[in-house]
């Protein structure tokens, strides 16, 4: 086993945490049973489907971050050598390893670290995959950088996440709604600019694939138990969404309820020998 996965020692200054990440703390550690359970992070073909796009080697080592219940990690860990799950918050480490438990699983282990200092020498994996987090990240640049740092030359970096339109205007209406009922959300990044995230991070893309989930208004607000008032304001816009194209939500109404889609995107890349890294 990885163990500490060779951990690499951070300047005291590390253990603060913005408030930004105590809001993702907070918010994660009330939803972590209602995310675990959720049909989108549970869903077996969408946990194959972004494994196989992967396509790790028997020898290979990965780092899951902002793991959550770790379904991508003990997924991974059927296929890899060794796989290491991290999250910011306890409480959905805890449902992770009790189901690693549950499955018997011995090749995967999980702990806390901040997504933006990982606490891991340079060049420890050979995947690094990240999905649904990316859009709750104050400084995606960061934690890209940082999943790059600990990944060797060629290794596989894999981003899944909701996306948001290419249109600034219907971009922010999405995002704002998305704020509303869960304030660590931050933005969800149109298709271009998660391209170009890599890109600046010396990934080159290898492959990638779109799909979208269709989602219950009212049981996406229940399950983040959003407050009153900013669940009222959310079902506000979104009826005004319904109305009037406003997001590239396509919101619709089916046997009386309000529904709408999330739209994903999945990247795979290889970081590449950058000239800052060559001899």
């Amino acid at each position: 086993m990885l163990g500490p996965y060779a951990v690499n020692p951070k300047p005291e200054a590390s253990m603060g945490v913005s408030d930004h990440k105590a809001v993702v703390r907070d918010e994660f550690t009330r939803q972590a049973n209602a995310y675990a359970s959720a049909a989108a992070i549970t869903d077996k073909d969408r946990l194959a489907r972004l494994v196989a796009a992967i396509a790790p080697e028997a020898r290979t080592r990965a780092i899951e971050i902002a793991t959550g219940p770790g379904y991508v990690a003990m997924a991974l860990a059927e296929r890899c050598c060794e796989v290491v799950g991290v999250d910011l918050t306890e409480a959905p480490l805890k449902i992770a390893e009790r189901t690693r438990l549950q499955r018997g699983l011995t090749n995967v282990s999980f702990r806390s670290a901040d997504a933006e200092e990982l606490p891991s020498a340079d060049g420890m994996f050979d995947v690094a995959v990240c999905r649904f987090a990316f859009h709750h990240f104050e400084h995606p640049e960061k934690v890209l950088a940082e999943m790059c740092r600990v990944s060797r030359t060629g290794a596989t970096l894999a981003i899944e996440d909701l996306y948001a339109s290419e249109f600034s205007p219907r971009a922010a209406y999405h995002n704002d709604f998305e704020r509303l009922r869960d304030h660590s959300h931050t933005r969800a990044l149109a298709p271009t600019e998660l391209i170009a995230l890599l890109t600046r991070a010396g990934i080159e893309l290898q492959s990638l694939y779109c799909d979208e989930l269709t989602t219950d208004m009212e049981a996406w607000l229940e399950s983040a138990q959003t407050g009153p008032e900013d669940a009222a304001e959310a079902r506000r816009r979104l009826d005004d969404d319904l109305r009037h194209d406003l997001s590239g939500s396509w919101p619709f109404v089916r046997d009386g309820r309000l529904m709408f889609h999330h739209r994903t995107l999945a990247l795979i890349g290889r970081k590449l020998k950058l000239k800052a890294d060559l001899p």
